[in-house]
């Protein structure tokens, strides 16, 4: 019977791991499966980067009730590292799901057994057919149930290109060594002293890299460290400030207008790439209107994600033509409409596709908007779980207060400055905006 089938979970991070956790106590057979080596792969590629949600945040309720009997015992003070939540928290859990975690698995495809994406016959009623791809070179095909999609972004980077597609020459740098799009380890910005390293765009990652590399220009005079950002004019918003309520996240905007400000860092507004020449071992990034920066030893690019839907090409989805995201939940987390980020919880029946029991949760479930927290895919997992076990009730309750997340300037102040200058979240423009020109190219 299709209901004796496990529920399959892709993706074992934050949101995958907390999945596995819910359908155990609804008493459902989940079985999460990890593309990388270790649960929480994509974590560990930012182990070194301190998160702006504190512990409470952090730690789903299910997933603690399930580690409580092991002797574990919640973190409940700072903002941990990504190894640090890795350590103190996602790896018990995965511990104490045991075997329904799979490492080493990678989901190539999902379908329906017996029908393509054409059939309509009876298709609700087959099992999901989930093709996986492990580390060891074998291959399997697994019954599910349902489908949990919580394989996040990571590996889908936006490139540096400014119309969403890598600029000319983008794929050779990378390929030379000379472009990332991870954020540095402080072993790696040691190693950038006395250079130039470019870093491109303006979310939180890229203010983060900022602040480490305006330090490392600080103490190291003769290092140069260029900001680009695509947005026009001369001004930028730094985030939410003092006015976030999420106040380390607050703090990474201040202290990359610090950076600024003090000269360790040069900010390029209206930079939109087109180009990167590699010459001589260096980049160098040209802009849409032939405008070249200098030549970089190291360029950073920081952009942002998307989500890689290649694997769900079988699946009916229903997702907003811009944002990739669910239909329902578009236009609560569009930057284009919520230039603070007020964005509500989403439970099930947000995530639900033309694709009966097939979720996209967690940070994949938001396509290309920047806004998704932690402890928002909690929920939707929560909630998800709830009406896979039929409890409907508990579906559709909302569970979850949200900060304002204090991502400011939405793209619909991509070429007016003006409409970038007015602070975020209530906040006085003063603490968040620098006025520069435009000089440094």
């Amino acid at each position: 019977m299709v209901s004796d089938l496990p529920v399959v979970v892709v993706g074992g991070g934050p949101q995958g791991l907390a999945a596995g956790a819910y359908l155990l106590e609804r008493g459902l057979t989940p079985l999460v499966l990890e593309a990388g080596p270790s649960p929480a792969h994509a974590v560990s590629q930012w182990a070194h980067v301190r998160l702006f949600s504190g512990w409470n945040e952090l730690v789903d309720p299910a997933a603690a009730r399930l580690l409580e009997p092991t002797g574990w015992t919640a973190p409940t003070e700072g903002y941990p590292t990504g190894g640090e939540w890795i350590e103190s928290y996602l790896a018990p859990l995965a511990s104490a799901l045991g075997d329904v975690v799979r490492v080493g698995a990678r989901v190539t495809g999902v379908s329906r057994k017996g029908r393509d994406r054409l059939v309509d016959a009876g298709r609700d009623e087959q099992p999901f057919t989930v093709h996986v791809a492990y580390a060891d070179g074998r291959e399997e095909r697994i019954d599910a149930r349902a489908v949990i999609d919580a394989s996040g972004t990571w590996t889908a980077p936006n490139p540096a290109g400014a119309d969403g597609l890598p600029a000319l020459g983008e794929r050779a740098a990378v390929e030379a060594g000379l472009v990332t799009y991870l954020p540095p380890t402080p072993e790696q910005v040691e190693q950038f002293a006395g250079k130039h390293v470019a870093v491109v765009g303006a979310g939180h990652s890229a203010m983060t890299a900022v602040i480490q590399l305006g330090a490392l220009a600080e103490a190291h005079p003769g290092t140069r460290i260029s900001w680009v950002v695509r947005r026009g004019g001369t001004g930028i918003s730094f985030g939410g400030g003092a006015a976030d309520e999420l106040p380390q996240r607050g703090a990474l905007g201040l202290g990359a207008k610090a950076a600024v400000d003090k000269g360790f860092v040069e900010l390029v507004t209206g930079f939109r790439t087109d180009r990167i020449t590699v010459a001589d071992g260096r980049s160098v990034l040209t802009d849409e209107n032939g405008v070249e920066l200098a030549p970089a030893d190291y360029v950073v690019v920081l952009t942002g994600f998307r989500p890689d839907l290649s694997f769900l090409s079988e699946m009916r989805l229903e997702l907003d033509a811009t944002l990739q995201a669910p239909v329902r939940i578009a236009a609560e987390v569009d930057p284009n409409l919520h230039s603070c980020g007020d964005v509500r919880a989403t439970g099930a029946a947000d995530l639900a596709h033309p694709e009966k029991d097939l979720y996209l949760v967690g940070m994949k479930s938001y396509g290309r908007a920047p806004t998704f927290l932690a402890m928002t895919g909690y929920e939707q997992v929560r909630s998800v779980t709830a009406a896979l076990a039929g409890d409907h009730e508990a579906a559709a309750r909302v569970e979850l207060v949200l900060p304002d997340t204090g991502v400011c300037g939405g793209s619909g102040a991509f070429d007016d400055p003006e409409a970038a200058s007015g602070g975020c979240c209530g906040a006085p423009a003063s603490p968040q905006i620098v006025e520069l020109t435009v000089g440094a190219r």
